[in-house]
């Protein structure tokens, strides 16, 4: 078992919210934690600004393809950023956490 954190980014509290529980309820993810954050970015040839939300969510390498299922099925961007990276380290209780939460 690998652990990785899947993140993505959204336009407001209600869909992190949203998408959160329905992600942890499904046992795609142990948990999200959702953070207010500032963007700047490029986009259909204008550099764009604003407030957006990220969500980091806590799961396995196994679960990755239905994680990301998850977020394109739940997300209201054209071209939402979905990225995974693994925990180079973790603790053992918890990483088996992460596993057990994911089944």
């Amino acid at each position: 078992m690998t652990a990785i954190a899947v993140v993505t980014t959204v336009g407001s509290k209600k869909e992190a919210r949203t998408m959160a529980r329905a992600l942890v309820e499904a046992k795609l993810a142990a948990c999200a934690q959702i953070s207010r954050i500032e963007s700047v970015y490029a986009w259909k040839g204008r550099i764009e600004h604003g407030k957006e939300y990220r969500l980091l969510f806590k799961t396995t390498a196994e679960q990755y393809d239905a994680v990301e299922s998850a977020i394109r099925g739940l997300h209201s961007y054209e071209l939402p950023a979905i990225h995974a990276f693994a925990f180079e380290r973790v603790s053992a209780p918890y990483a088996d956490w992460i596993e057990s939460s994911t089944r």
